[in-house]
């Protein structure tokens, strides 16, 4: 049955011709940029009128946030030279631990049932949560398998954690300040793995009344669309023969997950422009000569809303069932092993103070819907901002034309324009938590915008 040959040596493939990848297009990034550049003339800011905290407040805060530059620096490179993937970041767990102890700062870590998570919180004196407000702001700090911090997550742990040292030190140089709480989070495992839905669900928001991070990017931008994505594992269950003497006998599963991929491709069609399908054949046999006995896909679905969302996921489950009945082969699916991630919904008054914020640093984040919505991502924050109001704004560090999840991204991350957005960005969600707890008619508003927009949902729910 051929065995001889199938227990021979591999064949030199040292002649073997390969083909020169082509470069893609650039047409429509070019077209993107275009239309970028006419809605910045066209759009602008509508701010809502609301006091926030005194500009004497503000300008202590800033002035002890640029006092930090140097440290909160530091922590920028070393994360970015010792990149830890999801749920490994151990030393960027205890760099951020060290830095709050330098601070005078006591931190829990682990945290929130993850090991490499860490609490902080800052109460005022005769703190009460009937009376007064709590926000959260939220530091990242995982990579990118192979890539590094290529989506600038090192720019985004010294935000949060200069933002939450800045607002500790003003409280002890003026207790009556405000009042409040803060609560800083370090939250592992944002690429692809859900870890703020899974510290939610461990109690880190409970009785947390709003929440900021920042994120960078190539441009400043005060909101941005980001998709709700759900994770998705497909494996056909065929059945094994020799698939020259009796490939009648089998069953293909490689057939099954081979109609499935067509299917999604057809399936693309049909969705808005928004949603998004990715998938990679995960399994697909162990040797031409047998039919294959199991195949399997990972996908990836992302949507705009949450609605649209839970719609293409029920597409999705249809197409890899009638896939199967094609193939004539079983099929077993199994969603969210890691947690789902809604999108981002965000706040209009948190994000008309994060606007002031940055201009005081010489930044004039976009307005919303300057850039395409085509250029979509996820993040886990989107289940922080379903549940209580929050805001995600961007801040730039590189030119348009470098995307993220990319090397020359990861590059980015370590350049002076990093170092200055991760001191800006500090400043801008430190500034942003003042103005929350130093005003009441602000906090009332956003608690309003949050309501009306569709917040407070069940989020470990949602899909079930």
């Amino acid at each position: 049955m051929g065995a001889s040959t199938e227990q021979s040596e591999s064949p030199d493939r040292t002649a073997e011709r390969v083909a020169a990848v082509p470069e893609p297009s650039t047409a429509y990034l070019h077209q993107l940029r275009r239309d970028t550049e006419r809605r910045k003339g066209e759009l602008s800011h509508h701010l809502r009128e609301h006091d926030g905290a005194t500009e004497d407040l503000q300008s202590r805060l800033e002035s002890l946030v640029d006092a930090q530059a140097e440290g909160l620096t530091r922590i920028l490179h070393l994360l970015h030279e010792n990149p830890e993937t999801a749920f490994q970041e151990h030393r960027a767990a205890e760099w951020i631990v060290e830095y709050l102890a330098a601070h005078d700062i006591a931190a829990q870590c682990p945290a929130h049932g993850l090991d490499t998570a860490v609490r902080a919180e800052l109460e005022s004196e005769g703190f009460d949560p009937a009376r007064h407000r709590t926000i959260a702001l939220m530091s990242e700090y995982d990579a990118l398998p192979g890539i590094g911090h290529g989506c600038g997550h090192n720019v985004i742990a010294v935000t949060g954690l200069g933002a939450f040292v800045a607002l500790v030190e003003l409280l002890r140089e003026d207790p009556g300040a405000f009042s409040g709480r803060v609560v800083y989070l370090g939250t592992p495992a944002e690429e692809g793995e859900g870890g703020k839905e899974i510290m939610a669900r461990a109690g880190a928001l409970d009785g947390v009344d709003a929440a900021a991070m920042v994120h960078p990017y190539p441009a400043d931008l005060v909101d941005q669309v980001w998709l709700g994505r759900r994770q998705c594992w497909v494996t056909f269950h065929g059945r094994a023969s020799h698939a020259s003497a009796h490939p009648f006998m089998g069953r293909n599963a490689l057939d099954g997950a081979v109609l499935a991929y067509q299917g999604l491709g057809l399936l693309r069609q049909q969705t808005p422009p928004t949603d998004r399908i990715h998938a990679v054949l995960s399994q697909g046999g162990e040797r031409p000569n047998i039919i294959t006995e199991t195949a399997a896909l990972q996908l990836y679905v992302r949507s705009q809303h949450p609605e649209t969302l839970a719609a293409l996921s029920q597409r999705v489950t249809e197409v890899m069932e009638g896939a199967a009945l094609m193939a004539g082969v079983g099929v077993s699916i199994e969603w969210d092993s890691s947690p789902a991630t809604l999108p981002v919904l965000g706040n209009g008054p948190l994000s008309d103070r994060w606007v002031l914020a940055q201009r005081r640093r010489d930044r004039e984040p976009y307005p919303a819907g300057t850039v395409s919505e085509v250029l979509a991502a996820s993040t886990d924050f989107g289940n922080v901002s379903y549940r209580v109001p929050g805001i995600h704004p961007l801040i730039g560090i590189v030119g348009e034309d470098t995307g993220l999840h990319s090397r020359e991204f990861a590059a980015a991350a370590a350049t002076p324009q990093a170092e200055r957005a991760g001191v800006d960005g500090a400043y801008g969600l430190a500034a942003v938590a003042l103005d929350y707890l130093a005003d009441d008619a602000l906090a009332r508003d956003v608690a309003e915008d949050f309501r009306a927009n569709g917040g407070g949902v069940s989020v470990p729910d949602y899909f079930d």
